[in-house]
């Protein structure tokens, strides 16, 4: 089995968002799968997909933090045609990456406790942020 989805998630500001529900919400078809992956990609540049603490909400500031720290705006940047906040929204977005990769078992996803999908912004005003999410494998829930 292969289902294949695209959703738009609204803009969102600057910041690591938790995404797990408009993810799973997207794709209902996970619900018939007994093992098999589903991947989730982010069809941008200056945005990333992460999977790490769902309930802490100071997770999502101190990830925040910690990225701005590794990737300061007051480098000397060549590509600045797109503002201040644009190239190091690219090099964060390669940093974390662009798609991820989750196990399904016994049609839901097989997170740990504590963890859950993040859209990570890293413009100041990035938008609406679309992505493509597969999910394959074996049916028979």
């Amino acid at each position: 089995m292969w289902v294949q989805k695209r959703i738009t998630l609204p803009a969102k500001r600057r910041g690591f968002h938790l995404i797990t529900h408009d993810v799973l919400a997207a794709i209902p078809e996970l619900s018939q799968i007994r093992v098999g992956m589903m991947q989730v990609f982010i069809r941008h540049t200056s945005a990333s997909l992460t999977i790490n603490e769902n309930a802490d909400p100071d997770v999502r500031v101190d990830f925040e933090t910690a990225v701005n720290h590794m990737v300061p705006e007051d480098l000397p940047y060549v590509h600045t045609l797109e503002g201040p906040d644009d190239m190091p929204a690219h090099v964060k977005a390669s940093m974390m990456g662009a798609s991820l990769t989750v196990p399904i078992r016994d049609g839901r996803p097989d997170l740990g406790t504590w963890q859950g999908i993040y859209l990570c912004e890293h413009r100041d005003r990035g938008g609406a942020r679309n992505l493509t999410i597969t999910a394959m494998g074996e049916s028979g829930v």
